[in-house]
């Protein structure tokens, strides 16, 4: 079985998603910077809150920080 140091949580775009969200920016902004629509910014979103298994993306931020995957 591999080890969960061998592949990150997050995937380079989610991490990039969650450090504009954790500047304020709105999906919509973080879709312009990014290039995304704000579909896909909301689906990253989602993608995370799902394997974090908490119930929003203010929780989601909470335990990123706690697993040390986000800094404020």
């Amino acid at each position: 079985m591999k080890n969960r140091k061998d592949r990150p949580l997050l995937t380079n775009r989610e991490r990039e998603v969650f450090e504009l969200l954790v500047q304020s920016k709105t999906t919509k902004e973080i879709a312009d910077l990014l290039f995304i629509s704000e579909k896909t910014v909301r689906n990253h979103i989602s993608n995370v809150i799902q394997k974090l298994g908490v119930k929003g993306r203010s929780q989601a931020v909470v335990e990123l920080v706690r697993l040390g995957e986000l800094t404020i």
